[in-house]
């Protein structure tokens, strides 16, 4: 690879490339960040990975190679056909859903470990609930963390 580009695409394109991979890289905005959606067809599920996990790298990488260059760099989200978003917006739908059974029964809910982003996620899509109020808690015997969603008293 030659010097590296400040550029997020370029650099995106030159990493892949390297990788063999075949793609085009869409420039999209979304709630003010930039995002780069990668439509590799053939190679999708490899560039995703399990639950994400190699997008997630591929991106941290990217910035921190951009960060390296240019400490103000601004951040980019690297997502692949739609994926990391869609899969937000599952996580939503499963945070209201649960705030909905605490609300009617008055249960508390554990929701399975999570990474840090997805947390973030959840604890967003509901700091404005006025019944419900979310905790991230450690599991037992691992590194991991979960959301706790229980009533306000």
């Amino acid at each position: 690879m030659n010097e590296p580009t400040k550029d997020p695409k370029a650099l995106l394109e030159s990493i892949l490339k390297n990788l063999g991979f075949e793609f085009t890289i869409e420039e999209k905005d979304r709630d003010g960040s930039k995002v780069l959606d990668i439509q590799a067809p053939d190679d999708s599920g490899r560039l995703i990975g399990r639950k994400g996990q190699t997008l997630f790298d591929l991106q941290y990488i990217i910035n921190r190679i951009l960060f390296q260059m240019d400490e103000n760099a601004e951040k980019v989200m690297i997502d692949v056909a739609g994926y990391r978003f869609s899969e937000q917006d599952k996580l939503v739908e499963k945070a209201l859903k649960s705030a909905d059974q605490v609300r009617r029964w008055g249960d508390i809910v554990e929701l399975e470990p999570m990474n840090s982003y997805d947390r973030r996620t959840i604890h967003n899509a509901l700091k404005d609930d006025p019944d419900v109020e979310t905790h991230s808690v450690e599991v037992d015997g691992t590194h991991d963390k979960a959301i706790i969603l229980r009533a306000k008293k």
